[in-house]
């Protein structure tokens, strides 16, 4: 029988320097529903990259003395090797330098510009060179960028142009048919009512001023512009118009494309025509996340506040910052992430919550029954409490993934750890322990306890992988099913508590190397 197939999509990443935690969130994000879709039986097809061609790469290149291709040949590396440090499941990782890609992006814009999509023109107006994108004078604000907020530069060149218009009621019409296209919703909102309703402008596709892109072949002097190349590379990664077109027919339309707010109109807008032009059906969602901030606003090298997800990683732990990264910030809303943020979480709920339940119970375990712990048919008053805590939790975790609710889905099953831990304390298992008569009962407890972190254990493992597996180990557990358990003899932390004055004083150090 064949698996059913989830396709799930990042942004690829403009490489223009070492990438922080904001990228490193869309990954893990990505990851994380990766990971869940394999879990239920799903053939995932998980698809991230970096987006290497335009003026900005070309420009750092010079900067750095090299020539664009070495310059993003070493960050292809750098960013794969963060990937793995970070746990990053199997994906595929595309460059637009790829050799398949750039064959595949000329076959879009021959088929666009030989059914009368693009056109010969003059561009006159405002561009920004970091976002690479044109923006009319009513689009910039105070003569800066909506995006980024950086300062616009007027620009004067021959171009080529896809004609929006063409498609502009199309769109409409498919944003009024498909309401749940755009989450949040308010994004659809928001991006309606600032580029769709006053009009739609004709998209420059080319550009002559630099060269550092794949040159047009009807008009080598043009090199095509950076959005056209980077948005096709969902479908070109498939094999779109070539001679092996399987994997396309299985897995496109893309069933997920997390992007974040700031590149939210290159894929609500651009992309949806585009894929209009090509006839090809629009992805089933598209997720728009907000930033994570630092305590004086975005991060930037010159205010000394940029973290980098490698430096957490290697001093904390890969899965604590996997699981802070995803916790912090809710659908679709911005969030701090700042040196406090990160050692309250990890010590309140890895070490305090998690961890110290962890700890308790194996240690109930071997003192009470020598490690060994089986499922009972005695029951305390409470049993059908944690129960239910148990069902519900879970079932919420779940439903609330479903829903892209990410860092709720995390206070579910959050919820099944701290309620565990209040079962602990409601049903004193330390004075059932000195009763003969109440042995079956205490039994119940430790089981209700064990079972409860494996299922925890088992949920968890998408994101935090392992965590999962050095709970299962010290559990004893091989299965979901099983209901009898050796326990180690001796717990180990799965986390150390963090000193907080200077755990935060070590990660603002970090901060400002």
């Amino acid at each position: 029988m064949t698996k059913k197939t989830y396709y799930i999509t990042t942004p690829i990443y403009y490489p223009s320097g070492k990438f922080h935690i904001g990228t490193a969130y869309t990954t893990v994000l990505a990851d994380f529903l990766a990971r869940y879709k394999r879990n239920q039986g799903y053939e995932v097809r998980f698809l991230t990259g970096m987006d290497e061609h335009g003026m900005k790469i070309q420009e750092k290149a010079k900067e750095a003395s090299q020539n664009p291709q070495d310059f993003v040949d070493t960050l292809a590396i750098s960013a794969q090797e963060l990937w793995d440090k970070l746990d990053i499941s199997e994906h595929k990782f595309i460059r637009t330098t790829d050799i398949k890609h750039k064959e595949l992006v000329t076959k879009i814009y021959n088929k666009m510009f030989e059914q009368g999509d693009i056109y010969k023109g003059k561009y006159s107006g405002l561009y920004c060179t970091p976002c690479e994108t044109f923006l009319t004078q009513t689009q910039s604000v105070d003569n800066k960028c909506p995006d980024c907020g950086r300062e616009v530069s007027v620009t004067e060149e021959e171009c080529y142009f896809f004609n929006m218009k063409k498609y502009e009621e199309r769109l409409k019409n498919f944003y009024e048919e498909n309401p749940n296209f755009l989450e949040p919703s308010y994004r659809k909102e928001e991006l309606y009512n600032n580029f769709i309703k006053p009009g739609l402008e004709d998209l420059c596709i080319s550009r002559t001023t630099f060269d550092w892109g794949i040159k047009l072949p009807n008009d080598p002097k043009h090199v095509l512009y950076v959005w056209l190349d980077a948005l096709c590379n969902y479908i070109t990664h498939l094999g779109y118009l070539s001679e092996d077109e399987s994997d396309f027919n299985r897995f496109w339309p893309a069933d997920l494309q997390i992007v974040g707010k700031d590149i939210i109109r290159f894929h609500a807008i651009y992309w949806p025509i585009f894929l209009f032009a090509l006839d090809l059906p629009l992805p089933k969602k598209l997720y728009a996340h907000g930033w994570i901030l630092m305590k004086d606003g975005k991060m930037s090298k010159s205010k000394g506040n940029v973290i980098y997800p490698d430096t957490l990683a290697d001093k904390y732990g890969v899965d604590a910052l996997r699981y802070v990264l995803i916790k912090v910030l809710g659908y679709g809303s911005d969030a701090e992430f700042s040196p406090e943020t990160f050692v309250e979480k990890y010590n309140s709920d890895l070490c305090n919550d998690l961890g110290n339940l962890l700890n308790r119970t194996i240690a109930m375990v071997n003192k009470y029954f020598y490690g060994n712990i089986e499922e009972v048919e005695t029951k305390t008053e409470h049993d059908s409490w944690i129960e239910n805590i148990s069902s519900s939790s879970i079932e919420n975790f779940h439903k609330n993934i479903e829903e892209l609710h990410f860092s709720n889905a995390l206070e579910e099953l959050w919820h099944l750890i701290s309620q565990s831990n209040k079962y602990i304390d409601l049903t004193t298992p330390w004075d059932l322990a000195k009763n003969d008569n109440k042995k079956e009962e205490l039994k119940s407890v430790l089981y209700h306890l064990i079972s409860n972190l494996k299922d925890f254990a088992y949920e968890i493992e998408p994101l935090m992988p392992n965590t999962s597996k050095n709970i299962l180990n010290q559990l004893g557990c091989a299965s979901k099913e099983q209901t009898k358990f050796k326990v180690v003899e001796k717990g180990t932390p799965l986390f150390l508590r963090l000193d907080v004055e200077q755990a935060i004083e070590e990660i603002k150090e970090l901060m400002s190397n």
